[in-house]
């Protein structure tokens, strides 16, 4: 019934914020529109427009008063961007990574804050919108993607706007809309494991001013880039169909109603784990006797509607989505040529949201609010087939959840130079759950049916307030600091691996963060910093610990904690062809009143206090050129090289499973005609060969032998070649 309520609300409202919609109708929306020769340094010079303020307009990068790191469309082309996880150490102390053991889960960290779970009804820390939806669970996320017009990652709570599960931050990504001018574009690219990609996208006028049409297709095939030593069979192989139809209605100056659609279908390999009682963490080495399977498929729509009115000069902005998500996953759990533990996965999520909100700028206040609405039904289950199969276990459940929130932000400027910004959220959730724990006959993994024996509700509210100040002396610069407050949503663990722990509820994580920064623009070059100190209580953590059913998986409020830090970004001009880029980031951790045996000792004491915080690496930096050699008539070369770097991190909370420090060189050549018709490239990702993981579980010795751990495999060296064709 909701459903159809929130439907019929979605025929009056339906469409994308016309903010948004200001922004593209402006010449300095997408930067790479804005470029006048078409090189690499111009578009990086580009003024960059973000969204994420949520006004009627596309706003400076520069003037706004948050720690963020946008890409624009020609950026997101130069680097080579296929999925958020590329992206993953280009912005200080952001990992952008995924778990691993199952293809397509995020486990985002930001500023220290990140999770270690492919739990579905475990909430994140840093949330992941696509034109204006919240992706509602960590599945499905760190896949394929193209034909964006932006990504922007926000550092810090985002709350106020954002609402629940952006304690660490927010990425919010934007694909292309249905222009009104004729365009069309194609990319194809070959590259290491004979991964084949191919990409169109052409749209246009169907009725001149009136309405629009963009049709975007996406195939790739990955032979895979592992090499399985126990058949010496390629491994990782995977196959992904995605296709994205839209159209744009317009209704003079005034009216426009964006509606976009999106099927994606992918087939491949499980996980490639390694057991390090096999091989050693510097290797790529795995064997593993079952190779798993991936298969994903989703449905998207969203409805994004912007009306321009009288009221303050504003914007009537709503947006509406649905999505629907299915996953059926097995991966070799123990990564060894031996059957000691294999998982399988089902999940079936659905979810609907609606966000109706009003700018506009009144007197000397500009102000932004709104109401918003997200339902979200989950459904789960597990099978773990232990030493050969003597012992087959399952569990699951489901989970209905509702959440409700209305927010009000206003930038009241006192004068040309000095801005205060205030606003605050309210938010009430209610989730409701059906769990049977894991045991003999606990669920059927392919209907998803459960014999539950845990049946529960709970709901939680919270308030986002935020204070802040912003001071621009001059055009070129800007000094900001503000307060919030940031709350991760409570819940229940739909995966209950101990029968003598109940699955919940645990309660809401809270988070009050100071932040100050700067922003400084010194004609084309800008440099940006920003200091934080945030309190954690309640810190919701996943305790990982080998049992006998391989591991045990507990959801519990351990402790408070207290993270803070600084970061620098910046992008200097040396000479008006070569670019320097550069970003350094700093975060400690440090646990509080301990709540919780989080060492596993049997004991609450100095031990668990001088744990460190999962997934939370002190220093991430890096630097990079991009240099542009015209070439006459000829066209123009570009030529880029990156380097980065990220500390070592515990993975467990109880620090037995780490991830090792990574050193992450990239270099890309360009050649692109001197019409811009056409591109070719050749790069290269993690030109170093580190090896990295998704994650470092242990597990017990009976699964494979001392050392014997969990720990999925991130792809290493990749060379490749692109030809692009836009006109």
């Amino acid at each position: 019934m909701r459903y159809l309520l929130l439907a019929s609300v979605a025929l009056v409202w339906s469409g994308p914020a016309f903010a948004q919609q200001a922004q593209v109708d402006q010449t300095e929306t997408a930067p790479s529109e804005k470029t006048s020769s078409g090189t690499t340094a111009d578009a990086l010079s580009d003024v960059i427009i973000v969204t994420a303020t949520k006004k009627g307009y596309g706003e400076n990068l520069q003037n706004v008063p948050v720690a963020v790191t946008a890409f624009g469309e020609a950026q997101l082309d130069a680097k080579f961007v296929q999925n958020l996880q590329s992206l993953s150490y280009d912005v200080p102390n952001v990992q952008l990574e995924g778990v691993g053991t199952a293809p397509g889960y995020a486990n985002f960290t930001i500023r220290g804050l990140g999770i270690n779970s492919t739990i579905p009804s475990i909430d994140p820390t840093v949330g992941v919108f696509t034109d204006g939806i919240y992706l509602g669970i960590n599945a499905g996320v760190v896949l394929d993607n193209f034909d964006l017009e932006g990504i922007e990652v926000l550092r810090g709570p985002q709350g106020l706007l954002f609402g629940r599960n952006v304690t660490g931050g927010a990425v919010v990504m934007r694909t292309t809309r249905p222009d009104f001018n004729f365009r069309a574009s194609t990319k194809a690219s070959v590259e290491t494991g004979l991964k084949k990609t191919v990409s169109a996208m052409v749209t246009g006028p169907i009725a001149e001013d009136v309405l629009a049409a963009k049709l975007a297709v996406y195939y790739s095939k990955d032979e895979g880039w592992f090499r399985n030593q126990f058949d010496q069979s390629s491994f990782g192989k995977s196959r992904d169909i995605i296709i994205r139809p839209a159209l744009s209605v317009k209704g003079g100056d005034n009216f426009r109603m964006d509606l976009r659609y999106e099927h994606g279908d992918i087939d491949g390999d499980g996980a490639p784990v390694q057991s390090h009682a096999i091989f050693p963490r510097d290797t790529f080495g795995i064997s593993i006797d079952f190779p798993g399977y991936y298969n994903a498929t989703w449905n998207q729509a969203i409805a994004e509607t912007n009306i321009d009115v009288g009221l303050g000069d504003g914007v009537i902005t709503n947006i509406m989505g649905y999505r629907q998500f299915r996953s059926r996953a097995a991966s070799d759990i123990d990564g060894t040529p031996q059957h000691f533990f294999n998982g399988y996965f089902n999940i079936n999520q659905e979810q609907i949201s609606d966000e109706l909100r009003y700018s506009g700028k009144i007197g000397a206040v500009e102000v932004t609010t709104g109401l918003y609405y997200f339902a979200q039904d989950l459904a789960y289950a597990e099978q773990r087939d232990l030493l050969g199969g003597a012992r087959i276990l399952s569990g699951g459940g489901t989970q209905d959840q509702t959440t409700w929130g209305a927010f009000a932000s206003a930038d009241w400027h006192f004068s040309n130079t000095l801005t205060l910004n205030i606003g605050g959220r309210y938010s009430w959730e209610r989730k409701a759950v059906r769990i049977a724990p894991l045991g003999a006959n606990g669920c059927d993994v392919n209907t998803l049916r459960c014999a539950t024996n845990f049946i529960d509700d709970e709901s939680w509210k919270s308030f986002t307030p935020k204070l802040g100040l912003q001071w621009q002396p001059d055009n070129q610069t800007q000094i900001y600091g503000f307060y919030t407050r940031g709350f991760r949503s409570g819940g229940y663990n739909l995966r209950n691996t101990d029968p003598g722990v109940p699955p919940g509820p645990f309660d809401q994580e809270t988070q009050d963060s100071f932040e100050i920064g700067a922003k400084k623009q010194f004609g084309r070059s800008r440099l940006n910093i920003a200091s934080f100190y945030n309190q954690m209580k309640n810190l919701q953590r996943e305790i990982n610990l080998p049992g006998p059913l391989g591991v045990s998986q507990v959801i519990r409020n351990t402790a408070d904690a207290t993270i803070t830090g600084f970061e620098a970004e910046g992008q200097f001009f040396i000479v008006p062809n070569l670019v320097l880029s550069g970003q350094v980031g700093y975060v400690h951790g440090k646990y509080r009143n301990i709540q919780f045996d989080i060492s596993g000792d049997g004991v609450i004491n100095d031990v668990d206090r001088d744990l460190k915080l999962p997934r939370l690496s002190p220093w991430t930096y890096g630097a990079g050129l991009t240099y542009d050699q015209t070439l006459g008539s000829a066209g123009t070369a570009t030529a880029r090289i990156d380097f980065t770097h990220r500390d070592s991190a515990r993975f467990t909370d109880n620090n037995a499973g780490f991830l090792s420090p990574a050193d992450m060189l990239d270099a890309s050549l360009t050649y692109k005609t001197a019409d811009q018709i056409w591109r070719f490239s050749v790069y290269g990702r993690n030109l170093l060969n580190e090896v990295t993981y998704g994650g470092d579980t242990p597990l017990p010795a009976a699964f494979g032998g001392p050392g014997a751990s969990l720990s999925p495999l991130n792809k290493g060296r990749t060379i490749g070649g692109e030809v692009a064709l836009s006109f």
